[in-house]
Order: structure tokens, then C-alpha cells, then sequence
């Protein structure tokens, strides 16, 4: 990084105006006492590359991809990380100071911190993981649960050839599930995790029953608008440990900000007030 310059970041997708990652990152920028900015960049399908091989110019140092150019990006990037190729996609690119993009994605590193730091005692390796769709957060979540030692994953979506497309990529420890069956493998699972929109704000409510669920599993749902979905409110009413979406948020952009900006922040109570505003 230049020392005569300021380090440009920021979040690209179109539409993009509804991201809180400006706020995030901004927050750390000045409790760090950093320069730096870090701004939404409304891009164009069709601009998108001669855009990004601009942007090295302009003085950005990287940036966050979302919807819906996080698989496109693989295709432009000069260098992929093992993590995005496995995943399918990037969400934090990082610009080398001669203007190539290496493309990253850290959405599994951010599931697996919120986890650790929401669920201290929590440990994929100790039973059956149940994961809720098979969309492309879902694919980071089955990743980083297999690395962390899960010895079997049940994956169950609405559209069953989505699952079956899963666990044909990611092996034998994929079990698919019907989604009206769902709720009978509830029982002895000691993580479930919903990677689907159900429960959001403005979307349909998650119906499958929990009546079967094990009250020892640790609960996960990756929404987090609201912070405790009907979901969570009936795995915790159950007896569950939960963990809400917005921790994952929140570790999966310190990889990129402490690649951008040279230090490595904190994700506490701070960063937390600074998303929900």
C-alpha cells in the first residue's frame, strides 16, 4: 500500500445501496483510527470487469462482491483461493499493487467464527449436522462444516436436485433429505443450520416443524433481519442453543478488512451496534 495515498474499499453488487458492510467497516476504520474508505459501487453486469481492472487505479486496494456477481467473479479473477474454487464462489477480492485480483471467499471462515465466538462449547464434529438449502450460502456452510470435522451432513431443499447436485460435488457424508421429511432427522442432530431466505424480513415464514429437534443441537440461522427469526425462537424455546446470522457477517469481512487496511479488527458488542445502527 502507498503511504501517499488513502486505501479505496468497498462492496459491489447490483443494486447494492441496501448493504450495511459501509457501516461495518467504516465503524472499524475509525475506532482503529485508520485511513481509509470503504463505499458501496453500484456496477454494472456489463461494466463489471473493465471496472474492476480500473478500480487498482483509482486507489482501491480490494472489495467485497455480492449478488449477483460472487460466481461470475471466478471467471475474471487472475488468481482464486482453494476456499472460493471449492465454494464456487468469491465475496472479498484483493488487489496485488501490480492491478491483478486475487478473488476469495471467506463465508465459511465467518460461519465457523460466529460459532465459535456465539457457542464456545460448540464442535462440528460432535454428531450429525442438519443444513436448510443448498444455495450458494449453503455451499460455504457444508464446506467449512466438513473441514471442521462433521461426520455427516443431512441436506434437504426445496428442489431435491439442488441437494442431490451438492452431494454429488462434496462426497458420502452428504445425506439428502426430502424437505417434507426434514423434520424427522431433527432428533439427534447436534447442529442445524437454516441457509435460506425463509424467515427474512419481507420473505415466507421457515414452516418445517421442530417438534423433533434435539434440545442439546446448537441452532444457526443465517438471516438476520430479524435478529431472532420464528426459527430460532422455537429451536431456543426447545431447549437449543442459538447463534443468529449477523456474527457471520460480521467475521466474514475481518479477513478482507485486515488485508486492506493492515489491521486486524474486532468483532464485539461495538461492531454489532454499528450494523443494527
Amino acid at each position: 500500500m502507498s503511504l501517499d495515498r488513502i486505501p479505496l474499499a468497498g462492496v459491489i453488487g447490483s443494486p447494492i445501496a441496501h448493504s450495511k458492510s459501509p457501516l461495518l467497516h467504516g465503524h472499524w476504520l475509525k475506532s482503529l483510527g485508520l485511513p481509509g474508505h470503504y463505499v458501496h459501487l453500484d456496477i454494472s453486469s456489463d461494466k463489471l470487469e473493465e471496472a474492476l481492472r480500473f478500480m487498482p487505479t483509482l486507489g482501491f486496494v480490494g472489495a467485497n462482491v455480492t449478488l449477483p456477481f460472487k460466481e461470475r467473479i471466478l471467471g475474471i479473477a487472475d488468481t482464486v483461493s482453494d476456499r472460493a474454487t471449492i465454494i464456487g464462489a468469491a465475496n472479498t477480492l484483493i488487489f496485488t499493487k501490480d492491478g491483478k485480483i486475487f478473488a476469495d471467499n471467506t463465508d465459511g471462515y465467518g460461519f465457523l467464527e460466529n460459532m465459535y465466538q456465539s457457542a464456545p462449547n460448540w464442535k462440528a464434529a460432535d454428531g450429525p449436522c442438519v443444513v436448510f438449502g443448498a444455495g450458494g450460502a449453503s455451499r460455504a456452510i457444508i464446506a467449512s462444516l466438513l473441514d471442521a470435522g462433521a461426520p455427516e451432513i443431512r441436506l434437504t431443499n426445496r428442489t431435491k436436485q439442488r441437494s442431490e447436485k451438492l452431494r454429488d460435488e462434496f462426497g458420502h457424508r452428504i445425506a439428502v433429505v426430502d424437505w417434507v421429511q426434514a423434520g424427522d432427522v431433527l432428533n439427534d442432530a447436534t447442529t442445524i443450520v437454516n441457509t435460506t431466505a425463509l424467515g427474512m424480513t419481507g420473505k415466507p415464514e421457515f414452516t418445517i416443524s421442530l417438534d423433533r429437534i434435539n434440545p442439546n443441537a446448537t441452532v444457526c440461522d443465517l438471516v438476520y433481519t430479524p435478529l431472532k427469526t420464528t426459527f430460532l425462537q422455537q429451536a431456543e424455546d426447545a431447549g437449543c442453543e442459538i447463534v443468529d446470522g449477523l456474527g457471520m457477517l460480521l467475521h466474514q469481512a475481518v479477513p478482507g478488512f485486515e488485508r486492506w487496511f493492515g489491521q486486524r479488527p474486532m468483532v464485539d458488542e461495538a461492531a454489532r451496534k454499528a450494523i443494527l445502527g
